[in-house]
C-alpha cells in the first residue's frame, strides 16, 4: 500500500473543511457574538483536525487512538456550538444542515478510525503473543 501524506487523507481533508468554514461563517459577525461565542466555536472545529494531525504523527495505535478520542469530543463540541448558533440566530438554517451532515459525516469517520486502531491493537497483541 502506497503511503498517503496525512493532509491528503479524506479525514484530515474534511476536518480541514469543517474549520475553514466555520471560520469563514464566523469572521463576518459583529464583535460581541464573534468574541464570546464565535472564537469558542471556531477553536473546538480546529481542534478536531489539529488532534487528527497529533494522532497521524504517532505509531502506537494507542496513542492515535487518544487522539482522535480528543477530536471526537471536539466534534461534540462544535455540535453544540453550532446548535447555539442557530438558536441566536447567527447562522440559518440551511447552514445549520449543512455543518450539521458534515459533523456527522466527520463523526463517524472518526469512529471508523478509532475501530480501526483497536482492531490494530489487537493484531499487535496477537502478533505478540505468538512469538
Amino acid at each position: 500500500m502506497p503511503y498517503e501524506p496525512l493532509e491528503e487523507k479524506r479525514i484530515y481533508v474534511r476536518a480541514e473543511a469543517l474549520a475553514d468554514r466555520v471560520w469563514e461563517l464566523v469572521i463576518k459577525w459583529e464583535w460581541f457574538p464573534k468574541r464570546t461565542f464565535g472564537a469558542q466555536w471556531v477553536e473546538s472545529t480546529d481542534s478536531v483536525g489539529a488532534n487528527i494531525a497529533e494522532g497521524g504523527g504517532r505509531f502506537h495505535p494507542a496513542d492515535v487512538r487518544n487522539f482522535l478520542y480528543h477530536a471526537r469530543g471536539s466534534l461534540r463540541e462544535s455540535k453544540y456550538w453550532l446548535r447555539r448558533g442557530r438558536a441566536r440566530s447567527l447562522i440559518t438554517d440551511q447552514e445549520f444542515a449543512e455543518i450539521d451532515c458534515e459533523i456527522e459525516q466527520l463523526s463517524r469517520e472518526v469512529n471508523e478510525s478509532i475501530n480501526y486502531q483497536n482492531t490494530r491493537a489487537r493484531s499487535d497483541s496477537a502478533k505478540r503473543k505468538a512469538t
